[in-house]
């Protein structure tokens, strides 16, 4: 859970590889990456980039994360602008992820760069 990990990022520095909108795009379509919305579960009802598995920040587990979803893939950490994301990012680098990645600019960067979202879920 999120209390578990809340200090361990600010322990060490972990930078995060950011990708841009295209390249995750890319990345989903070739069956190359998981999409990781870490938003509460009413901003995913509203609007989600199809696919995407829900994991919200509020009870963000790392582990379980990890466990269900990196076998072999890179994962695409994603939230509305990109900060929550970083957060989740960092949470997931510290319990020992690698292949993480955050969507700069969200789901936000995503519709502004043409790609379909599913309202309304």
């Amino acid at each position: 859970m999120l209390e578990r990990n809340i200090n361990t990022p600010s322990k060490q520095t972990l930078d995060v590889d950011e990708v841009d909108a295209q390249t995750a795009k890319s990345w989903l379509d070739d069956n190359r990456a998981v999409l990781i919305d870490v938003r509460e579960a009413d901003e995913y009802q509203q609007q989600n980039i199809e696919g995407a598995c829900l994991a919200p920040l509020s009870s963000f587990d790392a582990d379980a994360v990890l466990g269900e979803h990196e076998k072999n893939k890179l994962l695409i950490i994603q939230c509305r602008t990109g900060g929550r994301s970083c957060q989740a990012a960092k949470y997931l680098l510290a319990a020992g992820g690698t292949k993480i990645y955050n969507l700069t600019g969200g789901i936000e960067a995503w519709k502004a760069a043409g790609f379909p979202v599913v309202s309304g879920q």
